[in-house]
């Protein structure tokens, strides 16, 4: 959904049905894996345990200085009761989600839940964030490359985010509208982005929906 870093690479070329996915870059792989390797992190696929370090990351992640002020002491960033939605609602993707640790500390996550583009599902993304000790050591790239892959390999279409092209683009997202797929704002514009994946055909367009928490 939002990023935790304003930076932007090439936009990915939509793939033809049946062909795969172009590979990230080799280079840009090796030296987020390098990074992670240097921090002693590493980052799987989120477990129920995770919980309540989720619930952390995203508090302290959406109220770091710079970011958005605090409404009021002892207040949370509406990323917060969002995740705890999701996961209640039985709407988060377990085996497309992801944790990030440090020396067996939790510092970032990735949230997949579910969505639909004209009834097909699809994937959403967000919130994504990392603790803010931690933010520009590669361990948001490395979160989102980890969701692309696994989203790939279990044949999902399309997943979908809301957030700043400038970084994204980095990954293959687009503005969702290129590809046919209607924003539920459409003031959101070019922040509302589509990432296609191996499985995709032209077929998967329409209305894009949130699941229902989005809207809670």
């Amino acid at each position: 959904m939002i990023s935790t870093s304003p930076e932007r690479s090439a936009q990915g070329a939509v793939p033809a049905a049946g062909a795969r996915d172009p590979p990230r870059c080799a280079e840009a792989v090796r030296l987020v894996q390098g990074a992670l390797r240097a921090l002693n992190a590493i980052v799987r696929k989120q477990q129920p345990e995770d919980y309540e370090a989720i619930r952390h990351v995203y508090a302290e992640a959406f109220l770091r200085p710079g970011f958005r002020p605090p409404r009021s002491p002892g207040s949370v960033p509406p990323e917060v009761p969002l995740f705890e939605a999701l996961w209640e609602a039985g709407d988060v993707i377990p085996e497309l989600s992801f944790t990030a640790l440090t020396d067996g500390v939790v510092v970032g996550h990735v949230t997949a839940s579910r969505a639909t583009v004209a009834g097909d599902p699809v994937v959403a993304v967000g919130p994504i964030g990392v603790l803010p000790d931690q933010q520009g050591t590669g361990i948001g790239s490395a979160l989102m490359n980890a969701l692309i892959d696994a989203a790939d390999a279990a044949d999902v279409p399309l997943v979908v985010l809301l957030g700043a092209p400038q970084y994204y683009g980095r990954f293959g997202f687009r503005p969702a509208g290129e590809l046919g797929v209607i924003s539920p704002v459409p003031d959101w514009g070019g922040a509302f982005q589509a990432r296609p994946l191996t499985a995709y055909t032209e077929s998967v367009a329409g209305r894009f929906q949130y699941a229902p928490a989005f809207s809670s």
